[in-house]
């Protein structure tokens, strides 16, 4: 029997039963799609990792290094499960050439390396660990990405010519966030172009118990070790590799979240515009003694067979979508081990939309109780008790014309009815503008500041030479006689010894000069301004307990120096943990330094990057713009996707929900509408009317979503970023995107729907629907 019911009544109103199918299979597909995505991304990255066997404690250092001190450490501290230390012969960009092109305008530090003996191994695209042959290269997967090169291509390195022999994932560099990339060739031809290049270590731990690697970090720096370098972590590892897909993955996931309210919603409207069609039979139902639950049942039954189709068909098409969305992890990390694991996380999700979807049905539903059987017999429509507007009247109006007038007076009437169509105008209007406005954020040049990095024209990295100091000092003494340059900064970094609570102490990487020029983002405080201040990134912060206003011990040449937190700031470069002090008389022994410089003319950034790095080979120099794009641009590529993919969605939501919302109204006010007909009203004069009524709930609803977008969008967003080392974090907002053309793809959207709903309204005959 309940099958026949359904067929006959979805055959009588397919628009709505088709309408209500393409919201559940929406909400079904993007909610299976976060889970099969998570789960994938997790299993992918956990495999990668595995494979590689990657190091939990990893000290970069340049300069001399005593490898039997450094055995002994190793040896003594019972954490210690394995221990090398791997050289890198890092490799100016301008000698590394694949054909006629060349890695001059590389970001990236790129080094040569050999295999590993122990852990911390180079794999292939397969997942096996790599055994290269003498004049073979194996190049880092992201110039794979990028079409730098492919297989069977020569590449010259440091004079030295090479066969392309494939491509490689390195657990440690394969995120482009990580600011090195290694290139694998055999230990034979390692060692000829070891003196055309400087040596790094890479001081590699692998440890026993990985919930001890805090400890394990204070052990090392108290211990004085060679630490000339950055040092990462593996949770730094994970969460570099993971950033890129794990944003896209987080904006599917709200979009998700927000589709399957929607989606309820939806089938709110459908439902109500069903029982006002139906609303005589219901009463005849009652009348002669059909119970609630039964008169339920037939509704329910309908609902769950469709909430259990869409479901289906959202399971699948997410199958269909997937294989795009899981490319760039399959690429950098490989196949992942849980494919069974993700399957059962997609069933579970639609599961849980379509009970969902059947409880929500079942709780709108209860309204039957209170259908009168002879008001539904009598009139065949439900009687509104209107309020909230009786101030208005027509004779008092002086701003709308009567069509208009009697548009916004019928939402302030029946505000309840129309709240539910202004939360999903609101709710579209987040979907639109939040991934969009995050979108805008990083890939704007103020973002760089979210990741501890000074918006400049051009920024200046020497390290990894010898006479550091005095090099950094010909470059800044050429850009003080440079008329273009308006402004520039130098930071330099050094390695100091900081007093810990009980007495240990820990190995802070301090960036001294003057922060404020090109300043980055403070999550609290400011940056320092006086040689008694220090500033210390989020995560040095969270070790050492330290909060604005807090006092810390650093050793200064055997010398105790009391130190005030003036700010903490976001930083994710060198590990995330570094700090920035003021105080100078310390320029000996610099692990690095960064030169950033403003152009007066920023037309010259191109010419002045060539002709500083023509002139100091020994720097690498890079325009802000380029730096973001190689080392961010994989990431803004993800989001830019789900960003496009969000705009698609809200406004098939906006369209499919303003048509059935419209349907509801014509059905509910067939009464009203016959009654204003026989007044002469037109039907043009009706139409105008629900118009009006769209636009009037359309303007606060984009308002109100555009206000939610940017505080609560901006905290869900920030905190997606500052889960990475980021913090004090804001939207940049494109404003002709969020706020002219946005609101305007809606209005279109919502009007196009409202005229397209409202078309029955003429059908409406006065005859039938004016009784009693």
């Amino acid at each position: 029997m309940y099958y026949r019911i359904i067929r006959n009544d979805m055959s009588r109103s397919k628009v709505i039963t088709v309408a209500t199918m393409i919201f559940v299979t929406a909400a079904a597909m993007l909610v299976s799609l976060a889970a099969i995505l998570v789960v994938n991304l997790a299993g992918a990255l956990d495999m990668l990792m595995t494979q590689a066997k990657t190091p939990h404690f990893m000290q970069m250092h340049s300069g001399d290094i005593n490898p039997v001190r450094l055995k002994a450490f190793a040896e003594r501290h019972h954490n210690v499960e394995e221990f090398q230390v791997l050289e890198l012969i890092n490799m100016d960009g301008s000698q590394i050439r694949f054909g006629d092109r060349s890695l001059a305008n590389s970001v990236q530090d790129n080094g040569l390396s050999i295999q590993s003996e122990k852990f911390d191994y180079l794999l292939d695209l397969d997942g096996n660990v790599i055994n290269v042959s003498d004049g073979e290269l194996y190049v880092p997967v992201s110039y794979m990405r990028d079409n730098i090169t492919k297989v069977g291509d020569q590449a010259v390195i440091g004079g030295k010519q090479f066969t392309v022999a494939g491509f490689l994932r390195d657990s440690q560099m394969n995120s482009m966030l990580a600011s090195s990339k290694r290139f694998l060739i055999s230990k034979n031809d390692f060692e000829e172009l070891t003196s055309v290049g400087n040596i790094e270590y890479l001081i590699e731990f692998r440890l026993k118990d990985v919930s001890k690697l805090s400890e394990f970090e204070t052990a090392y720096a108290s211990a004085g070790l060679e630490a000339n370098g950055p040092t990462v972590t593996y949770p730094l590892f994970k969460t570099m590799n993971a950033l890129s897909d794990g944003m896209m993955i987080g904006v599917i996931f709200l979009v998700s979240v927000l589709v399957v309210a929607v989606a309820l919603m939806c089938i709110r409207f459908t439902l109500l515009a069903k029982i006002e069609d139906d609303y005589r039979e219901i009463g005849v139902m009652k009348a002669i003694g059909l119970r609630v639950a039964d008169i339920k049942k037939i509704y329910l039954a309908k609902y769950a067979a469709i909430a259990a189709t869409g479901c289906l068909l959202g399971f699948a098409l997410s199958f269909v979508f997937r294989g795009m969305l899981l490319e760039n992890i399959r690429l950098y990390m490989g196949e992942s081990e849980n494919s069974f694991l993700a399957l059962l996380f997609g069933i579970s999700g639609i599961s849980l939309v379509f009970l969902a979807i059947t409880a929500y049905v079942s709780g709108v539903l209860r309204r039957f109780r209170t259908i009168s059987a002879a008001e539904a017999i009598r009139f065949g429509a439900s009687r509104e008790k209107n309020g909230g507007a009786q101030r208005l009247n027509l004779s008092g109006n002086r701003l709308f014309n009567t069509n208009m007038f009697l548009g916004v007076k019928d939402v302030l009437a029946r505000k309840r009815l129309y709240a539910t169509m202004l939360a999903v105008l609101v709710m579209s209007a987040f979907i639109i503008i939040v991934p969009q406005n995050l979108y805008n954020t990083i890939s704007s040049e103020e973002f760089i500041k979210y990741m501890g990095i000074g918006n400049s024209d051009i920024r200046i990295d020497i390290q990894q030479t010898d006479n550091i100091s005095e090099k950094a000092a010909e470059v800044i003494k050429t850009m003080r006689s440079d008329n273009a340059i308006s402004k520039y900064a130098v930071l330099a970094t050094k390695t100091f010894n900081a007093k810990m609570g009980d007495g240990s102490e820990k190995r802070l990487k301090i960036e001294f000069g003057d922060h404020s020029i090109f300043p980055v983002a403070y999550a609290e405080g400011r940056a320092p301004a006086a040689e008694d201040e220090i500033a210390l990134s989020i995560l040095n912060a969270d070790e050492l307990d330290k909060k604005v206003g807090d006092t810390m011990i650093l050793v200064l040449e055997g010398e105790e120096k009391d130190l005030t937190v003036s700010g903490i700031y976001s930083d994710i470069t060198n590990g995330g943990k570094t700090a920035k002090a003021l105080f100078t008389g310390h320029s000996a022994d610099m692990m690095w330094y960064v030169i950033s410089a403003e152009l007066a003319d920023p037309s010259l950034i191109d010419s002045k990057v060539s002709e500083y790095a023509a002139r100091f080979d020994y720097a690498k120099v890079s325009d802000i713009e380029e730096y973001i794009a190689q080392t961010y641009g994989s990431t803004i590529s993800s989001v830019g996707k789900a960003s496009n993919s969000a705009l698609v969605v809200a406004l098939v939501i906006t369209v499919l929900v303003t048509f059935l919302f419209m349907n509801m109204l014509v059905a509910k006010d067939r009464y009203s509408i016959a009654v204003m007909k026989a007044f002469g009203f037109t039907n043009s004069d009706i139409q105008a009317q629900y118009i009006t009524r769209s636009t009037f709930v359309l303007v606060i609803g984009v308002i109100l979503g555009t206000l939610l977008a940017n505080t609560l969008g901006e905290r869900l967003a920030g905190a997606v970023i500052s889960s990475f080392g980021a913090s004090a974090f804001q939207f940049t907002v494109n404003p002709l995107a969020a706020y002219f053309f946005s609101p305007l793809l809606l209005v279109g959207s919502v009007l196009i729907a409202t005229i397209i709903g409202t078309l029955r309204a003429g059908q409406i005959k006065i005859s039938e629907n004016i009784k009693g």
